[in-house]
This record gives structure tokens, sequence and C-alpha cells, in this order.
């Protein structure tokens, strides 16, 4: 199966616009960017710069920018499909109305990306799930293993799913990058059954790119099976998020590898 998801996953997270935020600073490093998923597997990818009060974009900005970049990678033919998209911050939402949303959802479905709080400090998120879901949006949680105020225990998290929302766990979370934290956090999350979308986060072609495959690598050295549960997370939720239709119904949690096969793998 893995050659099968190695042609097809799809990234619903991912900073590949050029100039904007903090991804590719140029139109070739975007480039580079997308050859390095496509190298990856990915066939889809959401544009999703950061929609907050430090960068102070707007739909537009995308909208021009996406445009900019499917025009190269056409030209250069490079088969990466990317769509529209937005990591929206909790302190923007107040200042976009529903046109600005529906312009920043993923794809072509009702799902809008949003950033769980890097900071502890940060407010609660159930309002603002609660609200969304309540103009017609459907919420993709960004990153929750990475954020103080979800990663510490289960419950903060298991509120905002039964209030509606989906969670989106970091591919090199699973591989360690951001500590044994995330690492745990997210694998327990997975567990739990508290993570819907396997996505890159990825910020360019080096340093943190645009590698969901990593995760695949990490859930085999967990799981004795782990690709159905993986093609579900990075193929048939993020494929049903982009075309707004209802996601398919969770597969088993496979079986944890013993000790002595995970100290060998």
């Amino acid at each position: 199966m893995r050659r099968a998801i190695i042609r097809g996953v799809i990234d619903l997270h991912a900073h590949i616009l050029p100039g904007l935020d903090d991804g590719p600073a140029t139109l070739e490093a975007s480039t580079e960017m997308a050859i390095a998923a496509v190298a990856a597997g990915t066939r889809v990818m959401a544009a999703t710069s950061h929609i907050n009060r430090g960068f102070g974009l707007g739909p537009g900005d995308l909208a021009t920018a996406r445009a900019l970049v499917s025009e190269r990678l056409r030209a250069d033919g490079i088969a990466l499909e990317v769509v529209q998209g937005g990591e929206v911050s909790l302190a923007r939402l107040e200042n976009l109305g529903d046109d600005d949303l529906r312009a920043l959802t993923l794809g072509d479905g009702p799902w809008l990306l949003l950033e769980c709080p890097l900071s502890p400090y940060a407010p609660a998120m159930e309002p603002a799930v609660t609200e969304l879901r309540r103009r017609g949006l459907e919420v993709l949680l960004a990153h929750p293993e990475r954020s103080p105020g979800l990663m510490r225990s289960p419950r903060p998290l298991e509120r905002l799913i039964e209030a509606g929302a989906f969670a989106q766990l970091t591919s090199t979370s699973f591989s360690g990058r951001f500590g044994e934290p995330a690492r745990k956090a997210a694998f327990e999350m997975l567990e739990r059954g508290l993570g819907h979308v396997i996505a890159s986060d990825g910020h360019g072609a080096g340093g943190r790119p645009p590698d969901l495959m990593c995760a695949l690598d990490a859930l085999e050295r967990r799981y004795e099976a782990p690709d159905d549960l993986f093609g579900w997370a990075t193929t048939g939720v993020p494929g049903a998020i982009v075309s707004g239709q209802p996601p398919p119904p969770r597969p088993p949690t496979p079986r944890r590898r013993g000790l002595l096969r995970r100290l060998r793998t």
C-alpha cells in the first residue's frame, strides 16, 4: 500500500507562498519546496499562510500569490496542485467577515484551518469553534500537539472535538522534530481518536520540509500495520475536506509493536 500512498497524499497545512510570512522568501524557493513535496508523494497542497496580526495578510494577498505559484508550477511541469487555504489565528477572527473566511477555507469545502495558540496564556478556543460553526464553517485545528493548552491533557482537545472540530497533527511531530512532549502528545491524540489529519506545516524545501512520509516511518516503528490509518489521515479525510464531502469513517488503531521490535526499527 505504501506505493499507492506515496503517489497521492494531500497536505492541508503548508506555507508555500513566497514573501508573505515565514515561508519561502522567493518564488524560486517556493518552487523548490513544491519539488520537495512532490518527491515526498504530495499531489495536493493547501497554501496556508499565516492570517494573524503579525503579518497582516488578507485573503487577496494569498489569492494573488497562489496564482503566481500555480502558474510557475504549470510552466515547470511540477505536478503539484496548490489550493486555497490560510492558517487563521484567534486574534484575527474578529476582523474577518464571512466572505473573508470563505476565501480562506481549504480547497472548495467549508473547512477553516484555525491555529492552536503556541502561547500558554492564550484564550480558550471553544467559543471560537462554536461561533465559526454557527456561521456555517467547519474547523480544522492546526497542530494541537504543540499547543500548551492542549498537549498536557486530552480533555481540552476532547471538548473541541465534541464541539465539532477536527484536529490536524504535524508529520514532523511524530518524528520528533518538535521534541519529546510534542511527539508523545501527537501519538496520544491519534490513539485516542482526537487526530483526523496529518499535514506537514512545511515552511521550505529544507529545515521544515513538506514531508508527510516521515510520519508514516514513525507510525511503522510504533504499529504493526499503520497504512490504513495513515492513508485515512493523509488522503481520505483531507480529500473530503478540500472537496466539501463527508469525511470517511476512521479505521481501527493498529496494534502496537512489541517493545523489542520497536527498539530494532
